[in-house]
């Protein structure tokens, strides 16, 4: 077995060993998030850690690592008292992999054996692997919903619990969990986000010195991992000594009234919703005064603890900026320094006179406060200077949209919009199984086993059945679709008012998107071209950057929009060929350029009629004379057309049952 890189080599990313140090330390801290771009030792210093901890002592012959101290009454396997002979093994590290089914995670009954043989088998799962080690899940934000609720509850309680067919099984489930993403590939939902302990953001260096050791101590340990692991090996030890030591001292640590006045002082300040941040944050500053070796919580530990805790918290939305605002947090810490209540503060200082913020210095765009000249519809827009540009425009506030679904029933991720064949949902019917069998329909495989209990010799009340009487329930849940933008920033659209409101309604539109777990794309097309501005992604706050900075002005190649979306979803198709597609084409139905504009647009979105693609037209069209050409151009896609102020007006009901009777 291959050396894992030393914990202590890793250069930099104080604030990752900080978090996963402090949570060897306090399990009960509740796990940390990493968050980062690729290639910053991420998965590296997970591993590392695992190689630290202390050995445990388990039960000999116990599946799930029962503590021969503590035995678990209730672990499947026992009992174990009085607990018989044990074992010192080291902490383990489970890996989680993004695929991985729910009997995978939570263990499995072995349904074949208790409906035949009448036995009730247990097969354990990662949950209990990981008991009293590391429960690693790289690209976090990629796994299913319903297991990171799994796994996060299990964390929480300190135990899992698998519940199918009439049979229940509880054991303990008390792991170290680390998750490790990549922002770009697509956010947790702010519930999932709240129930990690601490996050920490992570980048790479930009200092040249600090990438050159970076560099060095790689390739020294891959030529030689058990040389480069054997020079670090006094650092490994002492950093393992010091984890046992700051175990011990836990206990004793005391967590004084002003800390905790402190504590909750700063989640309020912040806003945060609910009572775990103060939880995590008083759990966490205790971790931080036992790493330091003393056994009082000081202010300096509450403001790394909030540092840690707290930024993740802040996010309700994907398009929030992450981080937290130090000199807030170090007024709020100030403010509440633990001084008694009877003591008069100064009314000039960070205490007193209200609390009135700093006056803004803030740059109010160049005092701009002129009336700015409109582009033409069809032509160059007609900006000062004659640049033949506009500067990006801002968006309007996002609002709430009904729902937007693909017509039929799919085989997709599982996710919020479409109606979908799942592992999760309601119980439609019942077929063969095809492989291992997950979901028991019993109505059916008793009525398939019922015809043939004479012919089989049956004598007493039991039911004998055979594996061919299984039957696999089918189950409709809903799943995330691909929903691709082409957004028209022709001149025909660069009126300021228009753009705003057209950014607006697209970003409405992510906002419901992240929140249905869609995957999304921005096809843009302006001047003489168009232009793939994301490629399909799981990141809708990547989509709405680049919406934000979408310049506008020219002529309006629609068909050449029309022909490059079309373009994406065929290479979607082979990368995602279950996950269907909606799109979502903004714009007035205006086309220039290049000989019949109109028509070549009108062949190029037959093609999408043509595949069965879903698709939706928000019209922009404004002024008393309406040429109603995107409604035209719905019919030519097969899809329909609704208004940015129907868009707007929770009207979309009827919408979406038009585009499932177009289908039809």
């Amino acid at each position: 077995m291959t050396t894992p890189f030393p914990f202590t080599a890793v250069v930099g990313q104080d604030d990752l060993r900080l978090a996963l140090l402090l949570n060897a330390v306090s399990p009960a801290v509740g796990g940390v998030l990493v968050r980062g771009e690729k290639g910053t030792a991420k998965s590296t210093a997970v591993r590392a850690l695992s190689v630290l901890l202390p050995t445990v002592d388990v039960v000999a012959g116990c599946r799930f690592s029962c503590d021969p101290d503590a035995p678990d009454p209730a672990c499947p396997d026992g009992p174990h008292n009085p607990p018989g002979a044990f074992e010192s093994r080291p902490a383990r590290m489970v890996e989680l992999p993004v695929g991985a089914s729910e009997d995978r995670l939570v263990g499995a009954l072995d349904i074949e054996r208790a409906l035949a043989e009448g036995v009730k088998a247990f097969e354990p799962g990662l949950l209990a692997d990981a008991h009293r080690g590391i429960l690693y899940v790289d690209e976090v934000n990629l796994l299913h919903d319903h297991l990171v609720d799994l796994l996060l509850d299990a964390a929480a309680m300190g135990a899992s619990y698998v519940e199918r067919e009439g049979v229940s099984v509880r054991h303990a489930a008390k792991f170290l969990l680390v998750g490790t993403m990549n922002p770009e590939e697509g956010e947790l939902r702010p519930q999932l986000l709240d129930r990690f302990g601490l996050t920490v953001e992570v980048a790479a260096s930009r200092e040249p010195d600090q990438r050159v050791e970076v560099v060095r101590r790689r390739l020294a340990y891959d030529d030689d991992p058990d040389g480069f692991g054997a020079r670090w090996a006094g650092e490994e030890a002492a950093v393992r000594q010091r984890i046992v030591a700051a175990r011990a001292l836990l206990p004793s640590v005391r967590l004084g009234d002003g800390a905790l006045r402190q504590i909750a002082a700063t989640c309020a300040a912040f806003e945060v919703d609910g009572m775990r941040a103060d939880i995590v944050m008083a759990r966490t500053a205790t971790a931080l005064a036992a790493w330091a070796g003393r056994t009082e919580v000081l202010a300096e530990d509450v403001r790394q603890a909030a540092l840690l805790a707290l930024p993740h918290r802040r996010r309700r939305n994907p398009f929030d900026a992450p981080g937290l605002d130090e000199d807030k947090l170090d007024q709020t810490l100030e403010e509440f320094s633990g001084e008694s209540e009877d003591d008069d503060p100064d009314p000039d200082g960070p205490g007193g006179g209200g609390g009135q913020p700093a006056p803004d210095d803030g740059d109010p765009q160049g005092g701009d406060t002129g009336a700015r000249p409109e582009a033409g519809e069809d032509g160059e827009p007609q900006a000062a200077g004659g640049s033949g540009e506009q500067a990006p425009t801002r968006a309007a506030e996002p609002f709430r949209t009904k729902v937007l679904t693909v017509p039929g029933i799919g085989t997709g991720a599982a996710g919020r919009r479409s109606r979908a064949r799942t592992e999760h949902g309601r119980t439609t019917g019942a077929r063969r199984p095809r492989g291992a069998l997950t979901k028991l329909h019993l109505a059916a495989t008793v009525q398939a086993a019922a015809p043939h209990q004479r012919a089989r010799g049956r004598s007493g009340p039991g039911l004998v059945v055979r594996r061919d009487d299984l039957r696999q329930a089918t189950r409709e849940g809903r799943e995330g679709n691909l929903v691709l933008f082409l957004v028209d920033a022709s001149g025909s659209m660069a009126a300021r008012q228009r753009m705003s409101a057209v950014k607006g309604a697209v970003l409405s539109l992510l906002l419901d998107a992240y929140q249905r777990r869609d995957k999304v794309g921005l096809v843009t097309f302006r001047g003489s071209a168009a232009d793939v501005a994301l490629p399909p992604t799981s990141s809708v706050d990547a989509a709405a950057a680049r919406l934000e900075a979408l310049p506008t002005g020219g002529r309006t190649p629609l068909a050449a929009g029309l022909l490059k979306a079309h373009d994406v979803l065929r290479v979607e198709r082979l990368r995602d060929p279950a996950r269907r597609a909606l799109v979502v084409v903004v714009t007035d139905g205006r086309a220039t350029g290049g000989p019949e504009p109109v028509a070549l647009a009108g062949r190029a979105a037959r093609l999408f009629a043509a595949d069965g693609v879903a698709s939706v037209v928000v019209d922009c069209e404004s002024g008393p004379v309406r040429l109603g050409l995107a409604g035209q151009l719905a019919g030519e896609l097969g899809g329909t057309a609704v208004t940015l102020d129907e868009l707007r007006a929770d009207s979309i009901a009827g919408l979406v049952k038009d585009v499932q009777r177009r289908a039809a």
